[in-house]
């Protein structure tokens, strides 16, 4: 059995635009020390192969030294790592993989053709290919991956995309990888962590990306470690991010804009970026402004969006000539013969979701 860890879609140098600019600075300061962090975990935790599945750059436009700091990082690893470029980073003379010194122990997939390494010292064959175009719409990735059974762990890193049969990205299906005879097909491309799957006799996996960078890759980011023999793969998900995208919704009805943030809020929260959306029927006009002046130091970065509206009478159209008003008066009559507050805090509630059915709106607000 080897010990591998694999992860991808590290996005390097990304712009950070929803942040201010030091931050956006700080946060791509951080992700270029993501490497150094893996390296050590892997080396602390006896980790022999280290799989990289693309996208490891956001583009050819890196800052610096961002290409060399990869290689330096990986040269500290102590087992072998192997690449496989994806659509940002795919492989180019003139692109990012030509602006390092690469150590010995480091692998790059060059061809868009599957190809397989020996690792003797394990007993394991690495099977890779590369993006050599932003687009590669073949499907044809996996058709000639086919692994004897020479006793050998056969292992694959591999950036491509199992969402859609006509996707630009190397579609490829679970059909495809049951067919190739691989123990483990480490993936690259989704940001989100797949799960551990498996089709025939192969275990594959998106690890995500181990830090998110936006509002749209929220949850737990990290990667994939575990074993890998000739009879299968043991693998877990680590969480490993840094710091996390959180949304959270905050009410303001029956209480002040402050308050309904204040009760969501978990006891740690200066580490990581927030939006939070205000939502319900404010009775009065409030300032976004000085709320946000109030909350942010509570954050690495706060959002606030406002999507409150003004309270209205609940029983204003009781009684007017239309649908609505005979709806409202019904319920009113209710109301007022109710004998508990339960009983009415029931029917405003029925009247909240009658009226939302009415204007078509999709948000009820609570009691």
């Amino acid at each position: 059995m080897a010990k591998i860890l694999h992860t991808a879609d590290f996005h390097l140098d990304s712009a950070f635009t929803a942040l201010p600019e030091e931050k956006a600075r700080l946060r791509r300061q951080e992700a270029r020390q993501l490497t150094d962090r893996l390296v050590d975990y892997a080396n602390d935790h006896g980790v022999e192969l280290l799989l990289l599945a693309g996208d490891l750059f956001d583009s050819d436009n890196l800052y610096g030294q961002t290409a060399q700091e990869l290689a330096d990082a990986l040269g500290r690893f102590r087992g072998r790592v192997f690449i496989a470029p994806g659509n940002h980073d795919f492989y180019a003379a003139h692109g990012p993989w030509g602006a390092a010194v690469w150590p010995e122990n480091v692998h790059i997939f060059t061809s868009g053709r599957p190809s397989c390494v020996d690792v003797p010292e394990l007993g394991c064959a690495v099977w890779g290919a590369a993006f050599t175009a932003a687009e590669e719409a073949d499907g044809s990735a996996l058709t000639s991956v086919r692994c004897p059974d020479d006793g050998r762990t056969h292992l694959m890193v591999l950036h491509a995309d199992l969402s859609a049969p006509d996707s630009r990205y190397r579609p490829i299906t679970p059909a495809q990888i049951g067919e190739t005879g691989l123990s483990y097909l480490a993936l690259g491309h989704t940001h989100a962590f797949s799960g551990v799957l498996h089709a025939g006799w192969t275990t594959f996996a998106y690890p995500g990306c181990p830090e998110g960078r936006g509002f749209d890759e929220l949850g737990e980011k990290g990667f994939l470690f575990g074993e890998v023999g000739p009879d299968g793969a043991d693998m877990a998900f680590v969480p490993f991010a840094r710091r996390h995208y959180q949304i959270l919704r905050a009410d303001v009805t029956d209480a002040a804009p402050l308050d309904a943030v204040e009760r969501l809020l978990p006891l740690r929260t200066q580490e990581d970026i927030y939006r939070i959306i205000l939502t319900g029927e404010r009775t009065e006009d409030f300032s976004l402004t000085a709320l946000q002046s109030r909350l942010e130091d509570r954050f690495f970065q706060l959002e606030l969006r406002d999507e409150t509206r003004a309270r209205r009478d609940l029983w204003a159209r009781a009684g007017e000539g239309t649908l609505r008003g005979q709806f409202l008066a019904q319920l009113k009559q209710q109301y007022d013969a109710a004998d508990s507050d339960r009983a009415r805090e029931t029917i405003v509630m029925a009247a909240r979701w009658g009226l939302a059915a009415l204007d078509h709106d999709e948000e009820v607000v609570t009691l």
